[in-house]
C-alpha cells in the first residue's frame, strides 16, 4: 500500500511540470509603425534690442517696440490670446570707446496654428521693430493624439504577427500578458534656423513650408499560446 502511494506521488510529480509548461507557452513579438503627420503649428522667436547712453532710455524704446511686435503678431491668422509669450528682459553696459552705453533687450515667442502664415508672422514682427528672429519651428500641436494613433496601430501589427507565429506552431493565440511601448515624434522637414532680421522696409514675407513630422511607435508584447 505504501509502495502504491509512493508511485502515485511520483506520477503526479511528473505530470505537474508538463501541465505547467503548457500553461507557460508564450510568443513574444515587436512591431514598429511610422506615420507622417502634417505639422499644424509654427513657433517664431523675436528679439528686440536697442542701445542708448542711459539705461532707462534703452529700456523705454525696447518696451515700446516689444509691444508693437506683440500687437503685430496677434493680427496674424492662427495666433490666439495665449500664443504670445515674452521672454527674458536684460539691460547691460556695453563699452563703446570712452563713453559707456547700455543695451536693453527683450524676447517674444509666438505660436501660430496656421503654419503657412509663419512667413507673414516674421515679416510683421520685423516691420514692428524686432531686431532678430529665430525660426519658424514647425511641429504637431496635438502630439499625444498623433502618438496614440501610431501606438494602437503598432499593437495591432504586433498582434497580427503573433497570430501568424501561433498558427505556424499549431497553437491558438491567447491574450496579451505584457505590453511595452516606446516611440518619438521627429520633425523631418520645414525647420529654419536663426537669422538676423533685415530692415523693416526690406522685410517681405519669406516663403515657408510647414512640412511633416515622423511619428514612431514601437510595441513589444508577449502573448499566451493556447
Amino acid at each position: 500500500m505504501r509502495r502504491l502511494a509512493f508511485l502515485l506521488f511520483i506520477a503526479v510529480g511528473l505530470i505537474a511540470p508538463a501541465t505547467a509548461g503548457a500553461i507557460d507557452r508564450t510568443v513574444s513579438v515587436s512591431a514598429t509603425v511610422e506615420r507622417q503627420v502634417p505639422n499644424d503649428a509654427a513657433e517664431v522667436h523675436f528679439s528686440v534690442s536697442k542701445e542708448r547712453p542711459g539705461r532707462a532710455a534703452a529700456l523705454r524704446i525696447v518696451a515700446v517696440r516689444t509691444q508693437a511686435v506683440i500687437a503685430a503678431s496677434q493680427r496674424i491668422p492662427g495666433v490666439g490670446a495665449g500664443d504670445v509669450t515674452t521672454g527674458s528682459i536684460s539691460v547691460r553696459r556695453v563699452e563703446r570707446g570712452k563713453r559707456p552705453i547700455y543695451r536693453a533687450s527683450e524676447g517674444v515667442t509666438v505660436v501660430t496654428h496656421s503654419p503657412e502664415a509663419a512667413g507673414d508672422l516674421i515679416a510683421a514682427g520685423v516691420a514692428a521693430g524686432a531686431t532678430s528672429t529665430r525660426g519658424p519651428r514647425f511641429f504637431v500641436s496635438d502630439r499625444e493624439t498623433a502618438y496614440n494613433a501610431a501606438l494602437v496601430e503598432a499593437l495591432e501589427k504586433a498582434k497580427a504577427k503573433a497570430g501568424l507565429l501561433a498558427a505556424a506552431a499549431g497553437a491558438t493565440l491567447g491574450p496579451a500578458i505584457t505590453i511595452v511601448e516606446s516611440g518619438a515624434i521627429t520633425p523631418v522637414e520645414g525647420t529654419r534656423g536663426a537669422a538676423a532680421a533685415p530692415k523693416a522696409e526690406d522685410a517681405p514675407a519669406p516663403p515657408v513650408k510647414p512640412g511633416r513630422s515622423t511619428v514612431e511607435a514601437t510595441v513589444a508584447a508577449t502573448f499566451a499560446l493556447e
